[in-house]
């Protein structure tokens, strides 16, 4: 079969993103809101004019074949190719519309992102949002692969999101989070050689939110104890109540956290670490709707 003898549609590639994303037929069908009948005969005869097996298939399991992974990629790009063709025609026209995707990290203090979508979603309801939730070099590196449009991201004072474009939204100090009853829970400020040698909780060794209490302590000269390493800040502050440990963790984000909670305290750090809170988008020909978020934000207009 020649090349230009295919002739596969957009439907058939949202038949195929959705099975190989579901792993199930059945599944897959209610995504497209179609028979499942209609979505076997579809991908088979995809398959048939393509001359290739996309999904392995048996009585329990559905998955991609080597063919079908490669297949997906070009799949993904068609349809977010054709999704942006309909958003800029609609945003010439005057109008916003099609997918945003955004993503933020969990400490996220800049910005109340459910009162920005709120604004966003009275101006622009015909924007559909999905949000997603990472670590900064996750969602940054989301932004540059074109996967997500724009994030919210926390990094260690000095670093700033590569490849992207970005706007600085907050600086922040971290303070120390302590046991209620712990020997410092009533301290005016600490400095890190005083609670070097406590027992430290902190996040995943490796991401920007650990890396922001690590370079303190690297530019004291210090070393400390990390007994416990979470993803998200509400189960440090959980491990911290139960007496597991310390953590610095950045201001603006834990002091609502832990307002109303009689198992912690918090110190204000001497020279401690310090996050910077970024908004990144990226760099090259940003969608219509990443545009208008901007706008809300009071960010725009980027180009």
């Amino acid at each position: 079969m020649k090349h230009n003898d295919c002739l596969m549609d957009l439907q058939q590639l949202r038949y195929v993103v959705a099975l190989a994303e579901t792993r199930n037929f059945t599944r897959a069908a209610e995504r497209c809101r179609v028979v499942q009948s209609s979505l076997s005969h579809r991908i088979a005869g995809l398959e048939r004019e393509l001359g290739v097996t996309l999904f392995a298939r048996s009585s329990r399991r559905t998955e991609l074949t080597g063919a079908g992974a490669a297949f997906l990629v070009g799949a993904r790009e068609c349809l977010a190719a054709a999704d942006r063709a309909v958003a800029d025609a609609a945003a010439a026209g005057g109008s916003v519309r099609g997918r945003l995707a955004v993503g933020m990290i969990r400490t996220t203090a800049a910005v109340d992102v459910p009162e920005l979508l709120q604004r966003y979603r009275a101006r622009y309801p015909e924007v559909r949002v999905s949000l997603e939730a990472g670590s900064s070099d996750e969602l940054a590196a989301a932004v540059r692969k074109g996967e997500l449009d724009i994030v919210f991201l926390g990094l260690p004072e000095g670093e700033q999101p590569a490849g992207v474009e970005s706007l600085v939204l907050d600086r922040d100090a971290h303070v120390l989070v302590v046991p209620a009853g712990h020997r410092l829970a009533g301290a005016s400020r600490v400095t890190l050689h005083e609670v070097a040698d406590e027992t430290f909780v902190d996040f995943r060794d490796g991401s920007p939110g650990r890396a922001q209490t690590d370079q303190a302590f690297a530019a004291a000269g210090l070393a400390r104890d990390i007994a416990y390493e979470a993803g998200v800040a509400e189960l440090i502050t959980q491990l911290i109540a139960r007496g597991l440990g310390i953590a610095l963790l950045p201001s603006a984000f834990v002091r609502p956290l832990v307002a109303d909670d009689p198992q912690l305290a918090l110190v204000p750090v001497v020279e401690g670490p310090r996050r910077v809170e970024y908004l990144a988008w990226s760099r090259f020909n940003p969608s219509p709707a990443t545009r208008a978020l901007l706008d809300v934000l009071g960010a725009g207009p980027r180009s």
